[in-house]
């Protein structure tokens, strides 16, 4: 059975941050990482080489391995600043239609730049994510 890859390490978060090449991209990730801070109540911790993460929960795999993952988190990318933001909660939908320019994948919501959605949707969005995420780890205990 494969391990996974995307482990939380011990990196500097800070250097992380610091290194990012482009101004804006780096001042809106500092935001970012304190809308999450705020969220979870948790640091913020290296997961790899590039995701910033907050919190972690127990995640089981369809196949019954189990795995700490990052109750939320985010990546500066090349094209976009990527967030992993979980859906399946009743908001959801109505936040992303408030959000603002966007574009999403499976659990990964990614913008250009913090300007370009609505401020306190996206603060809604990340509490109500970390909210469902630790509803549904505690309902599994």
């Amino acid at each position: 059975m494969a391990e996974a890859t995307t482990k939380a390490t011990k990196a500097s978060v800070d250097t992380f941050l610091s290194l990012i090449p482009d101004d804006q991209v780096r001042n809106d990730c500092r935001a970012v990482a304190q809308i999450m801070q705020s969220a979870t109540k948790a640091p913020a911790q290296m997961w790899g080489t590039s995701i910033v993460g907050f919190g972690t929960y127990r995640m089981k795999y369809a196949d019954g391995r189990e795995s700490d993952w990052m109750i939320t988190a985010f990546s500066p990318r090349k094209q976009n600043i990527t967030l992993y933001i979980y859906g399946g909660f009743e908001e959801y939908d109505k936040l992303m239609a408030q959000l603002g320019k966007y574009s999403c994948g499976k659990s990964c919501l990614y913008i250009k730049r913090l300007s370009d959605v609505d401020l306190p949707t996206l603060k809604n969005l990340i509490n109500a994510s970390v909210q469902h995420v630790l509803k549904k780890n505690r309902s599994k205990a």
